[in-house]
């Protein structure tokens, strides 16, 4: 028997439900592919004209590309690559980061890896609510023509809802996701097996060896084409991004048992129809339905275009979060909109951002054959990424040894270049539009990242170290009050700047002193009991560094209170935080290039109050400020 005929009912029954849930969370994006993948394999840019000769290539291109690059690439080895159970392309970098064997240049380099991923995630974000939502809705012009002048702004209102409550969160509707997506996969396989068993013969694009005819014949035009055979496997990267949610079992189960399936099924039967009647590339998905069935499938494809929306709109929520805790950006505001779901957040400037981004996409290109001229860059960019970060992993961490690592991830990473190379040739369509999105996210987060270094050092060029200065303090002079102040530096062993003005503009020093630094190591979660660690200095005076993953919240208030056991008495009522708010300024000797220094000053600006960040209460924080030059 195997092992999930073996396994408990209760474990079968959570699977069972994991599973279905990972439908309509990480399957949204490639699951409405259909919509559009066919019809721009044969659009005006490629020129390929449905004749059964290129249908059987370009399906035969679909099918290889969905085993290999999602079942073999992701399913198989990509999510072998967990940080703690957690994947995604932060996660990805933490983990590699953690090797100790890497050199600073290595280190860097693979930082700089990491974070042109998660820009380039950025850029897809964008596109893909863009393209999902537009391409479902366009179905109304097949059932009926007229309808075409309202398409454009019953998309952008959709749009527009969609992250209008989004401040709500998605528990409320959440628990609806899995099973409409489920009718959605089911509605996919029962059109495709439909028109297949009227063409059986469509089966034979199967067969690898009609992809590699339709490379040899045509040429230039094959590689054209590669770009959009792409859009099949567009939202790969949500089945490594996501696996932290549901697990890598569930995930993979839902993808071979019914995703998989479903998809070829579809892709399939829309090959079939087009061999019956050419004409019906107008539109080949919708073409598959009835006439009765056009408006209830309309109405099916936008439920689950909006699913599939909510999931890129939740993953660029977690990505600024994670990113804000690595300290790859500003510190941002961030509303939780669940008590009992821990990952559900809400993060008002990037949702309006995000939200007039695809608004801007779709006023602008106006149709998803347009916009999947930009899409396809992003993407492959973010899976080139991934395979060498997981390259990496292979080497050193699995031990695969070189022959097989070479062998396999360089395998994958041709791929991906040719997918690369392909959607390169759709930059001046649209295609510079993630593209410099992605820049522009990654200049922002490397010249934050250098600022807070360069503040760093700053810093530490003034620097006292708490002991002398604990030992320089007069007693007959400094007033020492009731109670606790926590004061928060980034430096273990220094005295912290809005310490020493409060001693020396009112020469107050508590009489319980916490220096609390908060760490974010590169893991997403923090074990309960390795949370806090405790140094007492003497004279009242403790240092305390609390210790959150990437994947975690900050909640000072909270994780200090069980350090009374520890000799660190932090009593709500009587317990003042005492919060430094540097204002920057140029330096005549920068640390920083003159551009690099004027855009960390404005970042500097947009940062969120730290008190609010790390969950202070807002009537116990004193905040006092300081200058520094950089």
């Amino acid at each position: 028997m195997s092992a999930a005929a073996l396994a408990p009912p209760a474990d079968r029954k959570r699977t069972a439900a994991l599973t279905l849930a990972a439908l309509g969370v990480v399957f949204g994006d490639i699951g409405t592919s259909p919509l559009y993948t066919v019809k721009e394999c044969f659009s005006e840019f490629t020129g390929l004209k449905p004749v059964p000769e290129d249908v059987f290539g370009i399906l035969s291109l679909i099918t290889w590309a969905l085993i290999v690059i999602v079942t073999l690439k992701y399913v198989l080895v990509v999510m072998r690559a967990d940080n703690r159970g957690e994947g995604g392309m932060l996660a990805l970098m933490a983990l590699v980061l953690r090797r100790a064997d890497l050199g600073p240049r290595r280190r860097q380099f693979y930082l700089m890896l990491g974070m042109a991923g998660a820009a380039l995630f950025y850029g897809d974000c964008l596109l893909t609510p863009a393209i999902s939502v537009l391409s479902a809705i366009e179905g109304l012009k097949i059932a009926t023509p007229d309808l075409e002048p309202v398409v454009i702004p019953l998309a952008v209102g959709v749009i527009v809802g969609l992250f209008a409550v989004q401040h709500v969160g998605t528990a409320a509707v959440g628990r609806w996701f899995g099973p409409i997506t489920l009718v959605w996969f089911a509605v996919l396989l029962g059109l495709g097996l439909h028109q297949i068993v009227q063409t059986p013969e469509i089966l034979a694009a199967l067969s690898p060896h009609h992809a590699v005819l339709f490379a040899a014949n045509h040429g230039t035009v094959a590689f054209v084409a590669l770009s959009a055979v792409t859009l099949a496997v567009t939202g790969a990267e949500a089945l490594y991004a996501d696996m932290g949610h549901f697990g890598a079992k569930p995930i993979r189960m839902a993808w071979l048992c019914v995703v998989l399936p479903a998809l070829l099924a579809n892709y399939y039967g829309q090959g079939a129809l087009l061999l019956a009647d050419p004409g019906a590339l107008e539109n080949p998905f919708y073409r598959l339905a009835p006439s009765w069935m056009l408006y209830p499938l309309v109405g099916l494809a936008t439920a689950a275009t909006v699913i599939a929306s909510q999931a890129t709109i939740s993953g660029a929520f977690s990505m600024a979060k994670q990113a804000t805790l690595l300290g790859l950006s500003p510190r941002i505001k961030i509303l939780h909109t669940s008590a009992s779901e821990f990952g559900q957040i809400y993060i008002p400037a990037v949702n309006w951002l995000q939200l007039a981004g695809v608004v801007a996409l779709v006023l602008s290109f106006k149709s998803s054959t347009n916009l999947a001229a930009a899409y396809g860059i992003a993407v492959t960019g973010t899976m080139l990424v991934t395979t060498v970060m997981v390259g990496a992993m292979a080497a050193r961490v699995w031990k695969w040894g070189w022959q097989l690592t070479v062998v396999v991830m360089g395998s994958f990473l041709l791929i991906d270049l040719m997918l690369v190379s392909a959607n390169m040739v759709k930059f001046t369509l649209g295609g510079w539009v993630p593209l410099a999105l992605a820049v522009l996210i990654f200049t922002a987060m490397w010249t934050w990242m250098k600022g807070r270094l360069a503040v760093a050092a700053r810093e530490r060029d003034g620097a006292l170290p708490m002991e002398a200065l604990l030992s320089s303090i007069n007693p007959s002079r400094v007033h020492r009050p009731q109670g606790t102040a926590v004061y928060l530096t980034a430096f273990s062993g220094n005295a912290p700047n809005c310490l020493l003005h409060n001693l020396k503009h009112n020469e107050v020093l508590h009489e319980q002193v916490v220096l609390l630094t908060v760490q974010v190591p590169d893991e997403p979660y923090v074990p309960p009991n390795a949370r806090a660690q405790v140094t007492h200095l003497g004279k009242g005076v403790h240092h305390v560094v609390l210790q959150y993953g990437f994947m975690e919240q900050p909640d000072v208030p909270r994780d200090l209170l069980p350090l009374a056991d520890r000799g660190v008495p932090v009593d709500p009522m009587r317990t003042s935080y005492f919060v430094g708010r540097s204002s920057f300024v140029a330096s005549e000797r920068p640390l920083l290039p003159r551009w690099q220094e004027k855009l960390f000053l404005v970042l500097t600006r947009l940062s969120s109050n730290a008190g609010d960040f790390f969950g202070l209460p807002a009537n116990r924080v004193v905040e006092l400020g300081s200058r520094i030059e950089i």
